[in-house]
Parts: structure tokens; C-alpha cells; sequence
């Protein structure tokens, strides 16, 4: 695998930015097919730019987005006990680090166990990279980064040779809910091509239950999540020269329980025309018309042990927090 040249670097920290190299021209691409189709959609990945991300970590600490504080608590409290199942883990990866506040209970286990760690975080927005990154390292003497700014895919395939040792990959946060079932399995597989028997993967996914908390968690009241939606069309306005009227448009999240996935929408409060000066495009959208921008697929023990089985990996040990709402699970790279 071909290794990019580091952007910026130190003794203890290195970032590579694959982002700029075609970064606008995706966006455009993207914005463009997803509006012109029928019905019009976006796409979550745009959601984290600088202003998103900060969002998001404040969806994080609103009452009715239990998803966050369940993983914080099966990580506190089993942090040890997760890392003693590869002893010899000296390289922690993670894609989707974004502020890395919750992988901090891992890093300190790691820490605990071998001394020094090299990290690996992967995320989408390099301006959340180098402020974690300078966190983390500020807190960690024993610490070394190597960062990406890229897409999941686009890190996986730029990562050099892995070390002698196990190394353990993270994807916390249910972010695997945000695929579509074989786009899931696409990605596992592409994790796994990475991996050799006795990696592993940590993988956070959130779990089926009752309607009303799952709708509560992606519509809250204070609006959080609605600003957090509402600021992709605040990027394309900003970066694409459109002229989205924000408060035209109402946040609409429900549970398909046929589906077992939440589904998330932008809705039309009025029938309105929107131009995106850039791409020469003009849309109409009727009253109530609705964007479609993500869904959230929730699980069960055997959607995770299928999801394993089916992308190369075995389901060896799960962490559930005390009121069951979320899993923790160790997937193992198994052998060829």
C-alpha cells in the first residue's frame, strides 16, 4: 500500500491529508446527484465539517442521546478487561475518531499494559484531528500519532504494513448503523483485508428497543440535532454558492421497526425554489416534500454475530451497559 507524504509533522505526531486532493469535487459530485434524484437525498459523511462536528459532540450531551453515554459507560467500566483479550496490542486504529474523548479509557488501559502506544486516528475533518490529536498528546507522554484526514475507505487503503504485534481497530459510536446492510458488509470486509488472524475489531453498535426512545434520541427538543442536520445545507450554500433558506426546512426522524432502522429527514415547511449557483442546478420542493439524509440501523445479537460470520471475523466477547441499551463487540479477525 502506497503511503502519502505527512502534511504536518512532529516527533510524536504525523498527519497525512488526503482529504484536499479531491475533497470540493466529491462534495459537488455528491450534492449534485443526491438533489437531482428521486426522492432528493444527502449524504451523512457531509454532515462533519468543522461547525458539524462540534455539533455533533453537543448532540452528545443531550438527555434524550442515551448512545453516547451508554458506550462511555461499557468503556470505563470494562476498558481493562477489553484490552487483556490481546495482550500484545501495541497499535490502536480508529475510524471516526472524532474528539477521541471516549477511546481515552481504551489508550490509558494500552498505556497501563505496555508502556508506550501508537494511535492511529482516521476521521474525515483534519481541523478534529489536530485538536484531538493535540489533546491527546498533551495528556499522554507515552503517546505517538500517526493521523489520517480521509474517508474510511480511503484510509484503509493508504495505512502502511502493520507492525509484528496484534493491533486492535475501533469503530465506536453504532457509525455501522449508518450503512446500509451490504454497504456494512462492504466495509467489514474491507476492515478485515487490512487485519491478519488475531487482529481485532471493537465495534460499538446500538441496540433495538422501544420506539419512543429511539425517535427522542434523533429529534430532541432543544434542536441540537435538527442545527446538526440543518448545517449540510448551510455548507452547500456556503461552498457551492446555494441559497437554502434554513428555516424552511423541519428535522423529521421515525422508527421503521419493518426495517429496524430510524430514518432521518429533512422536510420542506413550504413549497420553495432553491438555487445552487455552482453546479447550475435549480430545485423545486413541494410542502412537506422531504431530503432523505441518513438511517440509523439498530441490532440484536444475532444481526451482529451474522454480520461477523459473513465478513471474515468470528464475535468473541460483547459489553452491553447496565440498562442494555448498547453493545460493545469484539469481532477477531479470523483465519482465512
Amino acid at each position: 500500500m502506497s503511503q502519502p507524504q505527512p502534511q504536518i509533522s512532529s516527533p510524536r505526531f504525523v498527519v497525512h491529508d488526503l482529504t484536499t486532493q479531491n475533497g470540493h469535487a466529491n462534495f459537488a459530485r455528491d450534492v449534485r446527484a443526491g438533489l437531482s434524484s428521486s426522492p432528493k437525498q444527502l449524504f451523512p459523511k457531509y454532515l462533519y465539517d468543522q461547525l458539524g462536528s462540534r455539533l455533533f459532540e453537543a448532540i452528545c450531551e443531550v438527555p434524550e442521546y442515551y448512545l453516547t453515554r451508554a458506550e462511555h459507560e461499557i468503556l470505563s467500566t470494562h476498558a481493562d478487561d477489553i484490552v487483556a483479550t490481546i495482550p500484545d496490542c501495541d497499535t490502536l486504529i480508529e475510524l471516526g475518531s472524532g474528539s477521541a474523548e471516549k477511546t481515552r479509557q481504551l489508550i490509558e488501559a494500552l498505556i497501563r499494559r505496555h508502556g508506550e502506544l501508537l494511535f492511529v486516528p482516521i476521521d474525515i475533518s483534519a481541523s478534529a484531528l489536530k485538536q484531538s490529536s493535540e489533546a491527546l498528546l498533551g495528556s499522554y507522554p507515552e503517546l505517538h500519532i500517526r493521523a489520517y484526514a480521509a474517508d474510511y475507505f480511503q484510509a484503509l487503503e493508504a495505512l502502511p504494513s502493520l507492525g509484528p504485534r496484534p493491533v486492535l481497530v475501533l469503530f465506536l459510536g453504532s457509525n455501522i448503523g449508518n450503512f446500509e446492510p451490504d454497504e456494512a458488509l462492504n466495509f467489514l470486509s474491507a476492515i478485515r483485508r487490512v487485519l491478519r488472524p488475531n487482529d481485532a475489531l471493537l465495534l460499538g453498535a446500538d441496540l433495538k428497543k422501544d420506539r419512543a426512545a429511539l425517535e427522542a434520541a434523533y429529534n430532541d427538543p432543544l434542536g441540537v440535532t435538527r442545527a446538526f442536520i440543518v448545517n449540510e445545507l448551510e455548507r452547500i450554500n456556503r461552498e457551492l454558492g446555494a441559497n437554502f433558506d434554513l428555516w424552511a426546512f423541519g428535522l423529521r426522524s421515525f422508527y421503521n421497526e419493518s426495517r429496524g432502522r430510524v430514518e432521518v429527514y429533512l422536510e420542506s415547511l413550504r413549497s420553495q425554489a432553491v438555487e445552487i449557483r455552482d453546479l447550475n442546478l435549480s430545485l423545486r420542493f413541494a410542502a412537506s416534500e422531504r431530503i432523505h439524509v441518513e438511517n440509523a440501523y439498530k441490532f440484536d445479537l444475532s444481526d451482529l454475530n451474522r454480520l461477523a460470520a459473513e465478513t471474515g471475523f468470528s464475535l468473541a466477547r460483547t459489553w452491553l451497559d447496565k440498562e442494555n441499551r448498547f453493545s460493545s463487540n469484539l469481532l477477531f479477525a479470523a483465519d482465512a
